[in-house]
């Protein structure tokens, strides 16, 4: 009977070891698969991070806002810091007891829209599927095609940044500093510049009805408007000019940072050069911006090495150097003014800051800033600010713009602008 008891009290051990000892392999299991988790889940989020780029235009990549900022949707939201979350509770209220039905799509535009307006971002703006897609139709040619305006973006508003000599649109008094308030009788939301060359790349011969708003100043939000019906035809306007002034200084006027602006302004060096131009004036009154790498490509003509842009965004920030490409080391006097922007203000920072070259004319117009726009899953995309340009020097162009050494007043009928640019250029000369 006792050795019944002994066997019967090993038996009992021999089950407990077991036991713990199966219970400890499992936590070594659990243990492992939580590991290949996090391992999965983070090879997962580097290969989202590393397929969201920026588009050649802009010239650098942006990784997505989760994998900069570690946030992630798959984590527990509560109604205490999570939108989604209270609209979720809303909606579950109203799907169980109201009556009436919820309106998807409209509630969708409402509500991404107050969204968007709550970022205090003047370019986040949600775009439906139909607007969507006319967007993503937007002509690429580096022609001017539509109706003789070169248009430009002011906080998010599409604004004529300049009208080609002998266009229809001339004619009719649109001019610089106009913005655009409805095309063919659509005013439903705000139109920026994309949207606008867009819908103005019609067929040759068709007409389209632009109504316009001329505000006392740029940040005005109202002001007296006026409606045009204007031709759309194949405007072919030379991105970049050049002439021989007074006192051997070669002009080049860059209208616009297209892809081939860097090479158009080299090839107009060379030419001046030939004709014995001793000092050059870049003008980039007006000019809109564009491609971030042309911008920097043409500083690179004149600027041997050296820091050319710096680029904020979540990751942190990442600059541009100069390419090594010089073509001239003669003086250079740079003109700019309230409507220089963008890509045009990053090259004026750059030969500025690098003691490149003297800047006359007025502080531009401080739009630094980069705005991407993401297709979303269930339709139509979103637009927002994603990047902030800075100076060689670390300063933020975005609502400061860049201030000349040289204030001058408005142009005027003799474009006193222009003369002392020429005058600063040829001193310059004189002093070499």
């Amino acid at each position: 009977m006792r050795t019944n008891r002994r066997n019967s009290t090993a038996s009992v051990k021999r089950a407990s070891a077991s036991f713990k000892e199966h219970a400890r392999n499992k936590k070594v299991i659990f243990a492992l698969l939580m590991f290949i988790v996090v391992v999965a889940a983070f090879a997962a989020g580097f290969a989202l991070r590393s397929n969201v780029q920026f588009s050649e235009m802009l010239g650098f990549s942006v990784g997505s806002e989760s994998a900069a900022t570690g946030k992630t949707t798959k984590q527990a939201k509560s109604t205490y810091d999570s939108i989604s979350a209270r609209v979720d509770e809303v909606e579950d209220i109203l799907t169980t007891y109201s009556m009436d039905d919820i309106h998807l799509d409209l509630a969708t535009d409402s509500m991404l829209a107050d969204l968007l307006k709550s970022t205090e971002d003047p370019f986040a703006e949600y775009y439906d599927q139909s607007r969507y897609e006319s967007y993503i139709k937007e002509s690429s040619s580096s022609g001017y095609k539509g109706i003789g305006v070169l248009f430009g973006d002011y906080n998010g508003r599409a604004y004529a940044i300049d009208v080609l000599e002998g266009s229809e649109a001339q004619a009719k008094g649109v001019t610089k500093g106009d913005f655009v308030e409805a095309i063919n009788g659509d005013s439903s939301h705000i139109w920026s510049a994309s949207e606008v060359i867009g819908a103005l790349s019609q067929s040759e011969g068709e007409n389209v009805v632009v109504t316009w708003m001329r505000p006392l100043s740029m940040d005005a939000e109202n002001g007296s408007e006026f409606t045009t019906t204007l031709e759309c035809r194949e405007y072919n306007a030379e991105n970049v000019t050049s002439s021989m002034m007074e006192e051997e200084v070669g002009y080049i006027r860059l209208r616009q940072v297209t892809s081939s602006s860097s090479d158009l302004v080299k090839r107009a060096l060379a030419d001046l050069t030939s004709q014995g131009a001793q000092a050059f004036v870049l003008d980039i009154r007006d000019n809109p911006g564009g491609y971030l790498t042309q911008s920097l490509d043409t500083a690179s003509l004149f600027i041997p090495s050296g820091t050319l842009v710096g680029i904020e965004t979540l990751d942190g920030t990442t600059t541009r150097t100069a390419s090594g490409a010089t073509v001239t080391a003669l003086p250079l006097v740079v003109l700019v003014n309230g409507y220089t922007s963008a890509a045009a203000e990053v090259l004026a920072a750059a030969l500025q800051d690098n003691q490149r070259a003297t800047t006359v004319g007025q502080t531009t117009m401080g739009k630094g800033s980069v705005q991407v726009v993401r297709e979303l899953s269930f339709g139509g995309a979103i637009r927002y600010t994603a990047a902030y340009y800075l100076t060689p020097d670390g300063r933020r162009i975005n609502g400061t713009g860049i201030t000349p050494e040289l204030i001058v007043g408005d142009v005027g009928e003799d474009d006193t602008q222009l003369l002392v640019a020429v005058d600063t250029a040829r001193t310059l000369a004189d002093q070499q």
